[in-house]
């Protein structure tokens, strides 16, 4: 399963949960009596008022999961919920016999594992949004002046991001759609890990994740667009990464002037001056570029040869 294909599993399996707990709301409004029987409390006399409970608590799961932004909280409710159920299940079947003592385990057994499963979707669903909660998010654009399709051409392949991408070292293809790429990290580091490309829509779109397990976790989308009045092409640069370190790493980065929105800024004005004039310019005063580590390695201006002293 490609990551495209595992994110969109993450997103609909909330929905599922809150769709299921409609379904459970509607049926014991709707059918209270049957819902009781098959449960094995239709000899309560306050199995009508305990059902009209569950069916609003159900409610209020499903208002949640299918309208909230972060689902994480609302599974926890569903799982809070099962837990209360077993706990009535089980008195019910301690106190009964025969029958109605069956149907109550079976209905133990089927929240169960009902239970078991919203359990497991709660972990994941809070780990998935605790990760995208640490995520750097950068948005940024700038105009080329190139035709869209030429801009997409350079882009896309992959090896050339390093010709405008200063924290890139280098990007090699594997040939079936991952690619791996190696960066500078804070304190002379370097990271390495693998992508993929998740939609390519050819000359207008490219979009890239990294694969499960980078040790960079990242994601990435570019749209090239015809800028108005034939001013060639719109490209605009989404990006979402978590950096090395956590909130320390990114404080670090800062500290050494790699803030990540100025740094895809830069990117792109790189990416401007190549596909312009095919090489990036650069003054006197700062021939290795303007990002830290090259004004780093950078040496002191000095008479050049020959010349007057």
């Amino acid at each position: 399963m490609g990551g495209n294909d595992r994110e969109q599993s993450a997103d609909v399996l909330p929905r599922v949960l809150g769709l299921t707990s409609l379904g459970l709301g509607l049926a014991t409004f709707a059918a209270p009596r049957p819902v009781a029987r098959w449960c094995g409390i239709d000899d309560s006399a306050r199995a009508q008022e305990l059902l009209a409970v569950v069916g609003m608590r159900e409610f209020f799961h499903a208002a949640g999961l299918l309208r909230a932004t972060r689902t994480a909280p609302w599974t926890w409710t569903r799982v809070f919920g099962d837990a209360m159920d077993l706990g009535l299940l089980a008195a019910a079947v301690g106190s009964r016999r025969g029958e109605r003592r069956r149907r109550a385990a079976r209905t133990t057994a089927v929240i169960g594992g009902i239970a078991l499963a919203d359990l497991a979707v709660a972990v994941r669903q809070t780990r998935r949004e605790s990760a995208a909660s640490r995520m750097v998010r950068v948005v940024a654009a700038t105009t080329v002046n190139r035709p869209p399709e030429e801009a997409y051409r350079f882009w896309r392949d992959l090896e050339n991001l390093p010709r405008f991408m200063d924290h890139l070292d280098r990007v090699s293809t594997d040939g079936d759609g991952r690619s791996t790429w190696t960066a500078h990290a804070p304190a002379g580091r370097a990271v390495t890990w693998q992508a993929e490309i998740v939609e390519d829509d050819g000359g207008r779109l490219i979009a890239w994740r990294s694969v499960d397990g980078s040790r960079v976790p990242n994601s990435g989308r570019v749209r090239f667009e015809p800028a108005p009045g034939g001013r060639g092409t719109e490209v605009r640069v989404e990006l979402a990464y978590r950096p090395p370190g956590g909130r320390l790493g990114r404080a670090v980065a800062r500290m050494l002037g790699e803030d990540p929105a100025q740094q895809v800024n830069d990117d792109l004005r790189r990416f401007k001056q190549v596909l312009e004039t095919g090489e990036i310019t650069r003054s006197e005063a700062s021939p290795g570029g303007l990002s830290t580590h090259q004004q780093l390695r950078q040496r002191p201006a000095a008479p050049a040869a020959g010349g007057r002293r």
